[in-house]
């Protein structure tokens, strides 16, 4: 009988140090998971407030006839804004437009304006910003987002092709953003956000012109957003990676003929909405600055700037498989 009672009594105590343990596991548990939960909660507060603040915004974006551009006008216009889709060619921003009033909203929406217009033009981008001014009153948003991309060698690319680039990329959107400013600053209110690239923040091979343009819009941004952080305007740069649209079809070669390729690296990219819904989160909270990519070009990103002889020892392999010297010296 004594036998049996030790017995008990020993599991008894072998239970209660076990229940001790689980208490003990649970106790830890819920401080780790009752911060990410009260976290999670307050984010997805902060988020939707965030984006309500931007319903009956004016938003232009350039670009907005196909890929990011067009994706960029669905996501602020089903968030109640009101945008404005400013694009070459007038037939696919009319096809857009009609698209944007077909979308099934739980806000209310307003009709989409139609700018059409050339980045190419600079000379006649501020027209364009006074004909969008007597309609609205107003622009609260500004996305620089139309460009135009590059494949080739530097060695064989045309100069006028690197200017044509560099026109569009730009010089068009900075002629564009500074036909903007003045009224943002008399409303001392304002957003400008210029689409740029992972290749504004890390040049590659075949893409000099491309780089170039988009390292220019990157520092203009950096620059801009100082000097107008004291009139409450806002500057967000973003820099995604592959994005699978038409880009890389529309590419400029060294000639200036279209590229008419879909790269590997293309196809397999982000989708524009996926961008564009970053890019709106972006905006709504202010973002200084929003890099979208993959581990790789964050690495690189990385070694460019703590490593930059192992960067640049990558892109000279890189740049090797192609052997571009001898292929344009014997044109």
């Amino acid at each position: 009988m004594f036998v049996v009672n030790l017995t008990l009594e020993n599991k008894m105590i072998e239970l209660k140090k076990y229940y001790q343990s689980l208490n003990f596991v649970g106790s830890c548990c819920m401080a780790v998971t009752l911060p990410w939960i009260v976290f999670k909660v307050f984010r997805a507060i902060y988020l939707q407030r965030s984006h309500n603040s931007l319903i009956g915004k004016i938003v232009v974006i350039t670009g907005a006839s196909s890929g990011l551009g067009e994706a960029l006008a669905h996501a602020f216009y089903k968030r109640g804004c009101q945008v404005v889709l400013c694009a070459r060619r007038r037939q696919e921003l009319d096809r857009v437009r009609t698209e944007l009033l077909q979308t099934h909203c739980t806000v209310q929406t307003f009709p989409p304006i139609i700018i059409p217009l050339d980045l190419s033009e600079y000379n006649n981008l501020s027209q364009h910003v006074t004909k969008i001014l007597s309609i609205t009153g107003h622009i609260d948003i500004l996305i620089n987002n139309g460009g135009v991309s590059h494949r080739g060698h530097a060695v064989s690319t045309n100069v006028d092709v690197d200017m044509k680039i560099m026109l569009v990329n730009y010089f068009g959107s900075i002629a564009l953003t500074k036909a903007v400013l003045p009224s943002m600053i008399k409303k001392n209110q304002g957003h400008v956000v210029f689409v740029s690239s992972i290749q504004g923040l890390v040049a590659l091979p075949e893409r000099s012109a491309y780089s170039a343009s988009k390292h220019a819009l990157q520092a203009f941004g950096d620059s801009l957003r100082a000097e107008v952080a004291s009139k409450n305007i806002s500057v967000t740069v973003a820099s995604p990676g592959y994005i699978k649209t038409r880009l890389s079809l529309n590419a400029l070669t060294g000639s200036g003929a279209a590229h008419g390729q879909m790269d590997k690296s293309t196809e397999s990219g982000y989708s524009p909405e996926f961008v564009s819904e970053r890019i709106f989160t972006a905006v709504a909270r202010k973002e200084k600055e929003l890099v979208i990519s993959t581990m790789l070009p964050k690495v690189a990103i990385f070694l460019r700037k703590y490593l930059p002889a192992l960067y640049f020892f990558a892109m000279e392999k890189r740049a090797n498989k192609a052997d571009f010297i001898e292929e344009a010296t014997t044109k």
